[in-house]
């Protein structure tokens, strides 16, 4: 029989490319790619194709968000404010939070899932990082479900689905070399597109959990501290 069809959000990260390894195990896939003005915006469409290609998915889209460029208000998007310093402690929600981005992303998955027939959405949301990004917590997802019911034909039903939402990244890391997700291919420095930076937020978390596994993350890096000791 037929797989069913799903969209998956792949932003060309860690997260997205093991959500995606899961998602093809039951589904036919359509990828998207959100460019919304970020500092590392090639570096991550790049990612994005590669890792299309891995899985031989032939339905991809890529969507202009350019608006989150001129609202601003995030050091990934404002060129005048700088990507801090990982701080792995911060409860406070960091200078990185795009606003609604998750919101944005998933609301462009849901028309092209509805045009497609698709049964679910896949985002590769972390609750790890739901301290500072609200848009990460499984309530939100929940609630954003219920409004897709409410707001498309009735003969739609696409469920959205997060299955790394309650892993930790060493767990997600685990999982993807389990899958043989090409982890390789995948971006999620928030400031560089040659060498990740290795000291903002997205690069931390990364690297703890490679380091916690005991493993060697397959990306270069311009610096690598020991964030188990941290």
């Amino acid at each position: 029989m037929d797989k069913p069809c799903a969209v998956v959000a792949v932003s060309g990260g860690l997260d997205s490319c093991v959500t995606t390894a899961i998602a093809q195990k039951n589904y036919e896939l359509a990828l998207v790619h959100i460019n919304y003005g970020q500092k590392t915006e090639k570096k991550e469409l790049e990612s994005f194709h590669k890792i299309a290609n891995y899985f031989n998915v032939n339905k991809k889209m890529v969507i202009d968000f350019s608006h989150f460029q001129k609202i601003g208000g995030s050091s990934l998007t404002d060129k005048t404010m700088e990507v801090e310093k990982a701080d792995l402690e911060n409860k406070e929600i960091p200078s990185s939070y795009v606003p609604f981005r998750n919101g944005n992303i998933l609301s462009a998955c849901v028309s092209w899932a509805e045009i497609l027939g698709a049964k679910a959405v896949f985002i590769g949301a972390v609750f790890e990082d739901s301290s500072g990004y609200p848009d990460c917590r499984p309530d939100f997802f929940k609630a954003f479900e219920n409004a897709v019911n409410l707001g498309t034909k009735p003969e739609t039903h696409i469920k959205i689905e997060t299955p790394i939402i309650e892993l930790s990244k060493k767990e997600i890391i685990k999982l993807g070399l389990d899958l043989k997700a090409p982890l390789e291919l995948t971006w999620s420095c928030y400031s560089n597109e040659d060498e990740a930076c290795g000291v903002c937020d997205s690069c931390a978390l990364r690297l703890r959990g490679f380091q916690s596994l005991g493993v060697v993350d397959p990306i270069a890096y311009k610096e690598i501290p020991n964030y188990l000791e941290k």
